[in-house]
């Protein structure tokens, strides 16, 4: 014998109901049919009531209403007419009753908590009645004859064996289908309408199933079964097969909807296993809820969670050593209906703090004041502090507790996102493991925890893209191309959430259509800088890295912003790694202290390794005693040009043709990108220098970075016959031009110089870049870097390397 319980959406539409017929009428062995009201009748039920107390006449219209649902319902699943007539009978006569139930209200200006549970119980009389008739064969038992509860402590309460006595004795003979109404019940002295409270209707399917030792509860409602986080916030949340009954009942204590709480215990005790299905999916596994789980290894099985939390602090000397504080303080709360989910106390017992919903929590401040009132006027203890805006997460797993290091995986998680933790809880037992965040951080809290315990299908890194210039437009590109072969080689998601241009910025939680986001940015609204760092911020997403790809001042004053918000930057702009030391120092012990990265390897020799490896170097206890570098592909491209045939001003137009130098080249000739370049490995070498320490030996004359930018294209052919005369002694001496940055124990220089055919520049070609490393280690023979240090496609996919050396981050800590 089976119990199949079917939820108010279930029993919602046309479509649901229908469906709820082909799935019971399908079943081999007799079932009882437990019902809850149509889908929203219940809200409907009590708004009504409220408006008739209040003496308003509008309550007729939403009488109506509720009349025309049911009249619709019969009307559109019922097509026997004679089967049809019989049940707008029985359904008029309870609509006629609860007609007059609602004008007496009206009249007296009186709802009592008696009239309230009548009022209420009409709709599963109703539902119930409609399904009992739509279902071939079934018949109809009223749960008021054998669900029984006594009022204690302010409610009505199960009387369990009572309750279990009758069951057994109504379904002596079992029929092959038996609809009852759920929910409803009445009071064993008086016989007078009660209920089990909101979800109860589960809770009836429980105790029927347990009295009559069932070999199955089934709980049909609207989705599959329990997920592992809240799919409506975690969109890549996922079913749980299996769930233990404990399990079951942390993830409903603590917000899980799926499974009214009281409904578990019943059954367990009969070890009875309930399944979670989807009246709408029938087909669907869903999830079976039993006492030992097989070959289960995972110790997250699910997080949940419960916004609108208020935090109590009780707290006082006098609660140090006192024996019955704790047991005061929940009489209190308990003797008023004020429920606690949640426990945290100081180990030196001066202080508890206890979770409490936001609709309790001005009562539960009035009881504990009141309780504690002698206390806190002789200061022993002080008035209760209530602290709002908050939110109870909790995770879920059995094999937590053969697990090691859950908790602090959980909290470094936290704390690397930039959340703090307000309180916590753990039992003995280490099945849940709770903890109260700020409302703000809830769905970034769920998220990287859902991602970093493993119950995500993918890691997830969110990105935003700032600059879609050559170097942008190519990571992009590259992000594009690679995003299909890292989720499959390497279950990583880059995410691309945000791409702002000088002008205009898209955003997307879900992430960008990388295809088409070009067009995307053309009709997106206007943006500024200010308008950046707010969405940036605004969004709180977890697992988040600002990536800029411009060379905006700017842009880089926003970085130490976005890691105080435990956001990484990766940046391809030199401004904010060159700027002066202090604001240099500061960017790095920031994100140090917020566990992000602040990664800038392409500010030198676009994708190669020359950055990294210093800190490496240094990591391992080496020293760097020098740098001596070629750090400009396109000076080295203009001095590899030229030749007798092509003069120094040819090569220059030439660098900007090929795109090897800026759109003005003075930039370029000025050497202050060799400058800032030598200043970021000089720094990072272990060097405090500024751009202003380094000497700088420039090969073409001031005069010539004044004025307009025609006007040098103008004047530059001037300087072609002394580098023309300047070039044959070189040629003679077998020697190349190279313009070199130099740091020496600190000391710092730019140059253009003349190296010897044995010399490791001399061969280096096009617009490569070379770097000679002396350090501790390497004295002799210095280690050398050399290769492509230019160009927007390796530079893009310098960028790449650091976001993904930010993703290998990420997957090594979860």
């Amino acid at each position: 014998m089976k119990v199949l319980k079917f939820g108010g959406t279930s029993v919602g539409s046309v479509e649901s109901i229908l469906s709820l017929k082909n799935i019971v009428e399908q079943q081999s062995q007799p079932v009882i049919v437990v019902v809850s009201a149509l889908g929203g009748i219940t809200d409907k039920l009590i708004a009504t009531s409220r408006l008739a107390v209040r003496g308003d006449e509008s309550y007729k219209t939403e009488f109506d209403s509720i009349v025309t649902r049911h009249h619709n319902m019969v009307n559109a699943v019922i097509t026997d007419i004679t089967e049809r007539t019989r049940l707008l009978g029985v359904v008029d006569i309870l609509l006629e009753e609860l007609r007059s139930i609602y004008y007496g209200v009206y009249l007296i200006r009186d709802l009592s908590p008696k009239t309230s549970a009548a009022i209420v119980s009409y709709g599963e009389r109703l539902s119930s009645n409609i399904v009992a008739t739509l279902i071939n064969g079934a018949s109809w038992k009223d749960s008021r004859d054998f669900i029984k509860t006594e009022y204690k402590f302010g409610k009505h309460i199960l009387d369990s064996e009572l309750t279990n006595r009758l069951v057994r004795e109504s379904f002596a003979d079992i029929p092959s289908i038996t609809v009852v109404p759920g929910f409803i019940s009445s009071d064993k002295f008086s016989g007078e309408v009660t209920n089990l409270g909101r979800g109860g209707s589960d809770y009836t399917a429980s105790i029927i199933a347990a009295a009559l030792d069932a070999e199955v509860l089934e709980i049909w409602t609207d989705v599959n079964g329990f997920m592992t986080a809240d799919p409506r916030v975690i969109h890549s949340a996922y079913t749980i097969n299996e769930l233990s009954y404990v399990e079951a009942m942390e993830l409903c204590n603590f917000g899980a909807k799926v499974i009214y709480p009281p409904t578990i215990y019943p059954v367990c005790v009969k070890n009875i296993p309930i399944k979670v299905k989807n009246t709408f999916n029938p087909l669907d596994p869903g999830t079976i809820i039993k006492d030992k789980i097989d070959n289960d290894r995972k110790p997250i099985k699910g997080i949940s969670s419960i916004n609108g939390t208020t935090l109590i602090t009780v707290t006082g000397l006098s609660m140090v050593g006192v024996i019955g504080v704790n047991r005061r303080i929940f009489t209190a709360l308990a003797d008023h209906g004020i429920s606690v989910f949640m426990v945290s106390q100081a180990s030196s017992e001066n202080s508890t703090s206890i979770g409490v919903r936001d609709e309790d929590a001005d009562e539960a401040v009035r009881v504990l004041d009141y309780e504690f009132a002698k206390e806190i006027e002789t200061g022993a203890m002080y008035p209760m502090h209530a602290e709002s805006g908050l939110a109870t997460i909790a995770i879920v797993g059995e094999n937590m507790k053969h697990t090691p290091g859950i908790a602090g995986k959980l909290f470094g998680t936290l704390g690397r996102s930039g959340i703090s933790v307000i309180a916590c809880a753990q039992g003995a037992s280490e099945t849940n493991i709770s903890f109260v965040v700020d409302s703000k951080y809830l769905r970034k809290s769920l998220n990287v925890l859902h991602d970093s315990f493993f119950l995500s299908e993918y890691k997830v890194l969110n990105l935003f893209i700032c600059g879609v210039g050559t170097v942008g437009g190519n990571l992009i590109s590259q992000i594009h191309s690679q995003y299909e072969e890292l989720m499959h080689s390497r279950r990583l998601k880059l995410n691309v959430v945000g791409i702002a241009s000088s002008h205009n910025a898209i955003f997307c939680r879900e992430g960008i259509d990388l295809g088409n986001y070009r067009e995307q940015l053309e009709k997106s609204a206007p943006s500024n800088i200010e308008h950046l760092r707010d969405e940036v911020i605004g969004m709180n997403i977890f697992n988040s890295v600002f990536v800029d790809c411009t060379a905006s001042g700017e842009v880089a004053a926003l970085y130490q912003t976005f890691l105080e918000h435990n956001i990484s930057v990766v940046a391809a702009n030199k401004v904010a790694a060159s700027s002066d030391y202090a604001s240099y120092l500061k960017l790095k012990e920031t994100a140090l202290s917020r566990g992000v990265k602040f990664l800038f390897e392409t500010n030198v020799g676009a994708g190669l390794p020359i950055i990294g490896t210093i800190n490496d170097l240094r990591d391992s206890g080496d020293k760097i005693l020098k740098i001596e570098a070629v750090l400009s592909g396109t000076l080295n491209f203009i001095f590899n040009e030229i030749s007798a045939d092509v003069p120094f001003s040819e090569t220059v137009r030439r660098a900007k043709q090929q795109g090897y130098s800026e759109p003005d080249p003075r930039i370029d000739l000025s050497g202050k990108d060799v400058v800032r370049k030598l200043v970021i490995l000089a720094r990072e070498a272990g060097y405090k220098v500024e751009q202003d320490d380094v000497e700088k030996h420039l090969f073409v004359p001031s005069e010539f970075f004044a004025g307009s930018i025609d006007d040098f294209w103008k004047n530059l052919p001037s300087l072609d016959a002394e580098f023309e005369s300047r070039r044959k002694v070189l040629e003679a001496e077998k020697k190349r031009w190279r313009f070199v940055a130099k740091m020496d124990h600190g000391k710092t220089q730019v140059s253009l110089e003349a190296v010897g055919e044995h010399h490791p520049f001399y061969g280096l070609e096009g617009s490569n870049n070379i770097v000679l490393l002396t350090t501790e280690r390497y004295r002799e023979y210095p280690m050398l870097i050399q290769g492509y240090g230019a160009g927007a496609g390796v530079t893009a996919a310098g960028v790449f390397a650091n976001i993904m050396s930010i993703s290998q981050q990420v997957i090594s800590f979860l």
